[in-house]
């Protein structure tokens, strides 16, 4: 079993210190966890004014006091940690999901599909989609906008990731409905972990989720309020992709028929 926790909290825009001092409180509080999810953009805020903003706020991973500072919670605290990062690298800015390991690791996503004003700040994520193995897990990740494209979930299920951590800020209610359906189809679990809060006339959506390889939402927090939401659940069971006693969810299709739509 794995202890799971997602943590719902508003990053300050621009606020670096109290975002990682309310990291750094937040963490604590949630030390009997196995593994922790933060939310997208965690270290910086996200609705930034234009690309000159966005890249004054930004860093690199190896020279970030908010990264140090989740290297040694997880190292003392023998914690996995998964958080949104404003990542820049040479003139490049980059919305990353980072993954922390206790023996100092860390491993990175790079957001794929930008949303709205995203396009004039990032540049399109450059590092495919990576899969994290340890002894107690198989792990992907994905960020926010990326739910809304099948394609990207099936390559996660033929990767054989037992679970996705998805740091989000989310401002509609559409992942709610969409994101539980994709847990079920590849039978794996996800846990999409918001914000909450409002930057420069945009409110999130708070209401941080569980799924489970049904597709049951098994823990859910409010749309407003600050919490640590725990998790409690078995990776392993994602390996049954039994849809019936006669039914594999990926050994029942067929690629050959797909390859009409695979490029396009």
């Amino acid at each position: 079993m794995l202890k799971l926790a997602q943590i719902q909290f508003a990053p300050q825009l621009g606020g670096q210190q109290n975002n990682l001092n309310k990291v750094e409180e937040l963490i604590g509080k949630a030390e009997q966890a196995d593994f922790i999810i933060l939310p997208e953009l965690a270290n910086s805020g996200y609705n930034f004014t234009d690309r000159k903003h966005a890249l004054a706020l930004a860093s690199a991973v190896e020279k970030s006091e908010f990264v140090e500072m989740l290297r040694e919670i997880s190292r003392k605290q023998n914690q996995y940690i998964v958080s949104g990062f404003h990542e820049k690298e040479g003139n490049e800015l980059f919305n990353t999901s980072l993954f922390i390991s206790p023996n100092g690791e860390i491993g990175k996503y790079r957001k794929i599909h930008l949303f709205m004003n995203e396009k004039q700040i990032f540049s399109k994520g450059n590092l495919g989609l990576p899969v994290f193995q340890t002894d107690d897990f198989t792990m992907g990740m994905l960020i926010c906008f990326d739910y809304l494209f099948p394609e990207i979930w099936r390559i996660m299920a033929l990767k054989e990731v037992e679970f996705i951590a998805h740091p989000s800020n989310l401002v509609t209610n559409k992942a709610f409905k969409i994101v539980p359906a994709q847990a079920a189809i590849n039978r794996f679990f996800v846990f999409t972990t918001n914000r909450i809060g409002s930057e420069r006339g945009i409110s999130f959506a708070g209401k941080s989720f569980a799924v489970d390889t049904e597709g049951d939402v098994i823990s859910e927090a409010l749309r407003d309020k600050e919490e640590i939401l725990i998790t409690e659940f078995n990776p392993s069971l994602a390996h049954n992709k039994m849809i019936t006693e006669k039914n594999h969810v990926l050994y029942d299709r067929f690629p050959d028929d797909y390859n009409e739509f695979i490029q396009k």
